[in-house]
């Protein structure tokens, strides 16, 4: 069964298509098969990858046409990586869009229709804690929060943290909080370290690894690729994220969840 894994933030800003995109790659890199589902009406993942607006089928015409999901579900250069894009979406219809999303059985459909394909799904969700992103906690297994390292990111936590105990109190039992990812984090900037400084020491289920603001981002971004397929020297962007795959799957496999790794190892001889 697929851990099914939310990237969620209540406010713009703070990198969650960049983590979600980012993250599926470091995961399917890693050898495991991983889809990427975009649910944004703004369709992010596509724009992050350098195509238009209306470049790919997806979501959309899964749930307006009725188009089945294997033939929106699109394979990529990396084997064990698989994206669902949000679709052809006319930003007169997002309303309609966000309604069916929010209403209809479409999206745990999709879920149950692939899981069984892979061991990880990664739903990036729109910003904010509105009815997309509900639709997309009820069918989750886990939730991961990227934190923008400044104060209003700060200040609003506490709201985001409120909807996730709501969610898994009257709507989905099996959420759980992966954990708060500290993103865009300037530690030899005051500001930036006093926040952290505060992030670590008042709330609880901060990850070791966070992620750094960095022009490679914006560089990855101009040229529509993950960081780690950017030309030239390996970013150390890109081993975060792998670091992060780390400490995720560690957390997994404490909550009781399979991440395909064993525990068990057989007994080996050096020399």
């Amino acid at each position: 069964m697929a851990n099914i894994l939310s990237i969620v933030s209540s406010k713009g800003g703070a990198g969650k298509t960049t983590v979600a995109l980012n993250l599926a790659v470091a995961l399917a890199e890693g050898g495991d098969n991983t889809l990427l589902i975009d649910v944004d009406p703004l369709g992010a993942i596509g724009f992050s990858l350098g195509q238009s607006d209306t470049e790919w089928r997806g979501l959309a015409e899964c749930m307006m046409d009725k188009l089945p999901i294997d033939e929106v579900v699109m394979p990529t250069k990396l084997p064990t990586l698989s994206l669902l894009p949000r679709g052809r979406l006319d930003p007169l219809d997002v309303g309609i869009y966000e309604d069916l999303l929010h209403s209809s059985s479409t999206l745990s459909e999709v879920i149950a229709s692939v899981e069984k394909k892979f061991r990880y799904i990664i739903i990036d969700t729109p910003s904010g804690l509105g009815l997309i992103t509900r639709a997309a906690l009820s069918v989750s297994n886990f939730v991961l929060l990227p934190l923008q390292a400044e104060s209003l990111a700060l200040r609003s936590i506490s709201q985001t943290l409120r909807v996730l105990m709501h969610v898994k109190a009257n709507e989905n039992p099996n959420l759980e909080l992966l954990g708060i990812l500290a993103t865009m984090v300037q530690l030899n900037k005051d500001v930036s370290f006093n926040i952290m400084n505060t992030v670590w020491g008042s709330l609880r289920g901060v990850l070791e690894t966070y992620i750094p603001r960095a022009d490679v981002f914006g560089v990855a971004s101009e040229k529509g690729l993950p960081v780690a397929f950017l030309p030239g020297k390996y970013p150390p962007e890109a081993v975060r994220f792998e670091l992060l795959v780390t400490e995720i799957k560690d957390i997994i496999q404490g909550l009781g969840g399979v991440t395909g790794e064993t525990d068990e190892r057989p007994q080996r001889e050096l020399i």
